[in-house]
């Protein structure tokens, strides 16, 4: 049933369609704050990117590369664990489809949990997979850019007194920079894709647990962007620092 006179669309009631407009407008601000689109306080995400660029900065007046490969190696297999975890979690989701009786039956007995039918449950099952897919797809892309920053990153050349800074240099680490952090922007939205999932689960329980879990996680996000001691120790500075 597409919809009816009772204010249901897709077998959906109009708070389940609230709280998941509600839903997808946190994810929407956070994206957009995290990117700095929003808010002028400065997010970890743009304090990281400043210092990825900084990376390439120093990675070009290096003759011996080992560690820069070293540590594009890291990311890409921390991306690659991600994506594979994302394909394990998605076919999870599909043997839910495949005992949607059962969870009911499971879901009916807890405390908060409301009257859902199958075509509901059934419906909010694919929108997890949609998120999962979202994110698996943002993980593979985002190997794929590590992968192209790899090559740009050997096609910087190697410095000789002057060569670190001359236009052609700084072309190429202007290239592996950018590569760097569009790689990094989309291994962020498949992470915030897999965090915003979790939240998404309240979903299965009642609208006003959707809405609470969102509230829940899009605090803890934001405090990790904004508020985090990760983000006070990327662009903070040691005691002392400045003075003399």
């Amino acid at each position: 049933m597409i919809g009816s006179a009772n204010g249901r669309f897709l077998d959906l009631s109009t708070a389940d369609l609230a709280a998941l407009a509600f839903f997808l407008i946190a994810w929407v601000l956070h994206t957009l704050a995290s990117d700095g689109v929003l808010v002028s306080r400065m997010s970890l995400t743009t304090a990281m990117n400043t210092q990825r660029q900084a990376w390439m900065h120093r990675m070009a007046e290096r003759e011996i590369r080992i560690v820069d490969t070293a540590i594009m190696g890291g990311l890409q297999q921390g991306t690659a664990f991600f994506a594979s975890s994302s394909l394990i979690a998605l076919g999870g989701c599909f043997a839910l489809l495949g005992a949607s009786d059962r969870v009911l039956e499971v879901l009916s007995t807890l405390p908060l949990g409301g009257a859902s039918s199958r075509p509901a449950f059934q419906i909010k099952v694919l929108g997890l997979v949609l998120i999962l897919a979202f994110s698996f797809f943002k993980f593979g892309w985002a190997y794929r850019l590590f992968n192209y920053c790899s090559i740009l990153i050997g096609a910087v050349p190697i410095p000789h007194g002057e060569a670190s800074r001359n236009p052609v240099t700084e072309t190429a680490v202007w290239r592996a920079a950018q590569m760097n952090m569009l790689a990094g922007k989309h291994f962020n939205s498949g992470l915030r894709g897999v965090f915003f999932s979790i939240g998404y689960l309240g979903w299965f329980v009642d609208p006003v647990v959707f809405v609470l879990s969102t509230l829940l996680l899009l605090a803890v996000l934001v405090r990790r962007q904004f508020f985090s001691a990760a983000r006070r120790a990327v662009i903070g500075q040691p005691p002392g620092a400045g003075k003399g």
